[in-house]
């Protein structure tokens, strides 16, 4: 009797924590487009991310901050019928407040401040009622100054690295949103802007 009482109680806290990582707002973000671009070339965006350590500003080496830049779109848990849409009402707005990055590699050495950077959290505030884009921060300056980035000035290795950034927020009865998008980030001393 204890163990059939255990393992109710055991498949009842999964469900609740798979309940708990969809979420159960009536609505959700997806990613619609993610792109990004070095903080030298701010305006160039592309689907992938040539950071570079070290710019060359009139003779200084500087560092700059690398933007990304996200498309959001906003959908309903229950779209209703090719016949009946449900169209999405206030409440199902999603207000983002905050993001956070983290950097893989595909060889599975992930150890922040060895072999990719640390991850961060940022401030992020955008309400979503269909369609949004915002910027934000995706490699900070100080990460170009931390190993292992710091290394790539003299020892011209590139890094390739996978950014994952999650968005947290909430629709506005306060129920919990989250989504994902991921970008590839590749980091070297790349030759500087004319």
């Amino acid at each position: 009797m204890k163990r059939a009482l255990l393992a109710t109680f055991v498949l009842a806290s999964a469900s609740c924590g798979e309940m708990t990582r969809q979420g159960t707002a009536s609505s959700f973000l997806a990613v619609e487009t993610l792109e990004a671009a070095s903080g030298a070339e701010p305006g160039e965006f592309s689907g992938d991310l040539a950071s570079d350590v070290i710019t060359v500003v009139d003779g200084t080496p500087t560092a700059f901050a690398d933007v990304a830049r996200v498309n959001f779109v906003l959908m309903l848990k229950d779209p209703g019928t090719a016949s009946i849409p449900n169209a999405p009402g206030p409440n199902n707005a999603i207000t983002i407040d905050r993001y956070h990055v983290q950097f893989i590699r595909a060889d599975g050495r992930n150890t922040p401040g060895v072999d990719v950077p640390y991850p961060f959290d940022g401030a992020f505030t955008l309400t979503v009622f269909n369609r949004a884009e915002a910027a934000f921060t995706l490699v900070r300056v100080q990460a170009k100054r931390e190993a292992p980035l710091s290394g790539i000035v003299n020892n011209g290795i590139r890094l390739s690295t996978i950014a994952e950034i999650t968005f947290y927020g909430h629709d506005q009865t306060g129920r919990e949103v989250i989504t994902t998008g991921r970008i590839g980030v590749n980091f070297n001393n790349w030759g500087d802007p004319q």
